[in-house]
């Protein structure tokens, strides 16, 4: 009988889920334990001189004034009131009138939510429950369907450069008018499909691209920031970072003033910047999630030690093992009858890196929803997955949402390094 609790071999789908997210709870662990101490070593020290600048202030101001200080502090937390309120000792433009409010939900269907606005009453909160509920699920719909066809655009580029590429090293034969036409048309086809055979992009390829278009609208918009908002060019990258990620701590916030010079066009622009930057970054890190997760497999390979317990391991070998022709022959004969539709398919998506066909993508994307119902089904009766879809996922089956969009046909992915 196979071993039931969580052993290290990986001998079932279970396990090796377990298994994963245990390390990665772990390495989030670690890494928060890491952020915490840099932040702390870089921070703190100016926090100590800040409060210590403050309390000097605060004891002069009352001693120049004759002023109790208590009431002084009762005053003070009223400002602090206020200033939660939208109240600012510089004019600010109005929060809750009609552009101001668009401001806010924007901000609260995007997850950004600054903080510099907040509903005071009770209607509002309530109302901003049922709303914001609706409204993000609506925009992570939207970030995911941008996915998808940001996806299908770089596929289709970056397939037409990787077949340039093959012309120019004659791997695909150029167009000859001394040919006959018919033998012209079948060595091409011919050709083609030996060598673009379920060819798809790079997942790195990809990422370097959304990388590079993230920097490119981080730099522009920090520019227009820099010299609207008269912030310095580092901190206006800080905050493009802090907006298109959907961190939104509101220490900055931009288009607050009453007024600007050219103010409807700083106010398009803002809004096309952080639009477009909230998108690029969130595909940005659906793509790094699955690179997070070749780590994950490929530690846990070099972790992987064998259980006494479990029975012996199935012929059936990882995708993309290493292994003896004659019993790699041996084996896709015992496989042929249960996974040779995924072997047909697959064969030319082996090499390292690749990301998955658009028909698969786009595919993955309307069965996400049934996929995601039938593990839940599955989990809440009792009946485990085959252990042959880990073989055949490689752990990169499951997932809701842009992940599960990428990770449910992207077995080839996680290569072994």
């Amino acid at each position: 009988m196979a071993c039931r609790g969580a052993c290290c071999c990986g001998c079932g789908p279970v396990n090796e889920d377990n298994a994963r997210f245990i390390m990665l709870l772990l390495l989030i662990i670690l890494y928060l334990l890491c952020g915490a101490a840099v932040f702390s070593a870089l921070e703190h020290h100016k926090e100590m001189q800040a409060k210590e600048k403050w309390a000097q202030r605060f004891e002069l101001f009352s001693q120049k004034y004759n002023l109790n200080k208590s009431d002084l502090e009762k005053f003070l937390r009223h400002y602090e009131e206020a200033n939660m309120a939208g109240i600012r000792v510089d004019t600010l433009r109005p929060r809750w009138d009609f552009t101001g409010a668009f401001y806010f939900v924007g901000t609260v269907v995007s997850t950004i939510g600054f903080g510099m606005t907040t509903p005071a009453t009770v209607g509002g909160k309530i109302f901003l429950i049922f709303y914001g509920l609706i409204g993000c699920d609506a925009t992570i719909l939207f970030f995911n369907l941008f996915l998808e066809r940001i996806i299908t655009v770089l596929a289709f580029v970056l397939k037409s450069c990787h077949e340039v590429q093959r012309r120019r090293k004659g791997v695909l034969p150029h167009d000859s008018r001394q040919d006959a036409r018919l033998n012209r048309e079948d060595n091409a086809r011919l050709n083609r499909e030996d060598s673009l055979a379920g060819w798809k992009p790079s997942v790195y390829c990809v990422m370097l691209i959304l990388c590079v278009a993230a920097i490119i609208i981080s730099c522009c918009a920090s520019a227009m920031y820099s010299s609207i908002e008269g912030w310095g060019y580092l901190d206006s990258l800080y905050f493009c970072f802090v907006a298109f990620s959907t961190i939104g701590f509101g220490d900055m916030v931009s288009s607050q003033r009453a007024s600007y010079e050219n103010q409807t066009v700083f106010r398009i622009g803002n809004f096309f910047f952080i639009l477009m930057g909230v998108c690029c970054i969130y595909s940005l890190f659906n793509v790094i999630s699955i690179v997070i997760k070749q780590v994950l497999n490929w530690l846990l390979k070099k972790l992987e030690i064998p259980c006494r317990h479990c029975p012996r391991r199935s012929l059936r070998p990882r995708r993309n093992a290493v292994m003896p022709a004659h019993i790699r022959k041996r084996v896709r004969n015992i496989s042929i009858d249960t996974d040779a539709v995924n072997d047909s398919e697959t064969d030319g998506r082996r090499m390292s890196g690749e990301m998955i066909s658009m028909r698969d993508f786009l595919a993955a994307n309307k069965v996400n929803l049934a996929i995601m119902q039938k593990q839940l089904s599955e989990t809440a009766n009792g009946h485990p997955r085959p252990c042959g879809s880990t073989n055949r996922h490689n752990g990169f089956s499951g997932g809701v949402g842009a992940l599960g969009i990428m990770n449910n046909r992207l077995a080839e992915t996680s290569a072994d390094r």
